[in-house]
């Protein structure tokens, strides 16, 4: 249940709400240093000690840079630099004077809806983010796994130290891909993991214990960087999960990501079948994540759902993102570099939530017939741009 007294709640609105700058340490009395970008010039604390609290707001969203990079993100050209690109080429022929009278298909956008382009999928027409959003003005590159288990993932496969520098290669190669985002790096910690065993509540699932989330948030701050909690339900909930994570989704660093593929609606155990999340999950957890959001006066969280075939998720045309929500659907299905970008094309690109991810296998995209994973280069080449990327 989400913490309802005011004193509570002042206290940790004191706090800086800096998303991408990590946080210097868990306690609420510790202030949160704006310092990533001069984009995130954020700040809750009080006016003045012994008065009524105010808080200064943070600054509006910029709808016009928004607008751009969500264009960007879809290759979107504009139709009369393309046009005088053709001319410039060849010789005008009757062919290209009339279609030149054609009216251009243009992006619009209004007060509440954000940019999009009649007749495409992407950008999708949806609400504007609250001000302080970190996407898309950076891309959130993640390192992924458990601590517990080497097969899991990076995490649990390398000591913190190697996987910090690791991360911070491959955080600098994405920046280098794509010098116009800024990246920011996250550990993507599963803390809610599906088992192959019942347990003594028949759940097939296991809540990690807090020393171990607290290992991860201490070394996405040590990045000044974002937590992301990874959730793998079995024949558990989300609403029976989610609210034991409140005091970690409550920090300004940490988001939530789901995972369809360990949800047993019909309880099979976890890894006999692929589970699946129906829209009205996906906006339970959007609806959560919302209300602590604003609980906490927090910029918008980021909510991840996994994602590699159409039944993972159902009706997503239902899915609804917030203000205080930015949803990325994530193609994380592995496998050779033809195959990841035909799943991608099939089931995430013409299926427009708001933003999209795909992660990439140190290993398992390396089998054969693979020839190598996927570079930065490639991945961007993606329609719709991916703004967030996982490495397992």
């Amino acid at each position: 249940m989400l913490v309802k007294n005011d004193a509570h709640r002042a206290e940790r609105a004191r706090s800086f709400a800096l998303r991408g700058a990590g946080i210097t340490a868990i306690a609420v009395t510790v202030v949160y240093v704006a310092a990533f970008s001069n984009f995130f010039a954020t700040e809750y604390r009080s006016k003045t000690a012994d008065g009524p609290e105010r808080f200064f707001p943070l600054p509006a969203l910029n709808k016009d840079e928004y607008n751009a990079r969500m264009l960007a993100l879809a290759h979107y050209r504009a139709p009369a630099a393309a046009s005088a690109a053709a001319e410039a080429a060849s010789t005008a022929t009757t062919t290209r004077r009339i279609a030149s009278t054609t009216p251009p298909v243009l992006p619009f956008a209004t007060a509440t809806t954000s940019v999009s382009v009649p007749g495409r999928p992407w950008p999708v027409p949806t609400v504007y983010p609250d001000a302080g959003a970190v996407l898309p003005f950076h891309r959130v590159v993640a390192y992924y796994g458990n601590f517990y288990s080497a097969q899991m993932g990076v995490l649990g496969e390398y000591p913190p130290d190697q996987v910090l520098a690791m991360l911070a290669s491959t955080t600098a190669e994405w920046a280098a891909a794509d010098p116009a985002t800024p990246v920011i790096p996250a550990i993507q910690y599963i803390a809610v993991v599906a088992q192959g065993n019942a347990g003594p509540n028949g759940k097939y699932r296991l809540r990690m214990p807090d020393d171990q989330i607290d290992k991860a948030l201490g070394m996405a701050s040590e990045m000044h960087g974002l937590l992301f909690l990874d959730v793998q339900v079995g024949l558990s909930t989300l609403p029976a999960e989610l609210p034991l994570l409140e005091k970690y989704l409550a920090l300004p660093n940490v988001e939530l990501a789901i995972d369809p593929e360990f949800s047993m609606k019909y309880g099979n155990p976890p890894g006999t079948v692929i589970g699946t999340y129906d829209a009205a999950d996906v906006n339970y957890a959007a609806g959560y994540l919302a209300s602590i959001a604003d609980a906490y006066r927090l910029p918008p969280k980021i909510l991840v759902v996994h994602r590699f075939t159409e039944s993972m998720v159902t009706n997503y045309r239902d899915i609804r993102p917030l203000p205080e929500v930015q949803i990325v659907m994530d193609m994380d299905g592995w496998g050779s570099q033809a195959k990841k970008k035909g799943t991608y094309n099939a089931v995430i690109g013409p299926e427009p939530v708001q933003f999209t991810g795909i992660k990439l296998f140190y290993k398992n995209d390396l089998k054969p017939p693979s020839t190598g994973m996927l570079t930065p280069e490639e991945v961007l080449a993606l329609t719709p741009a991916p703004i967030y990327v996982q490495y397992q």
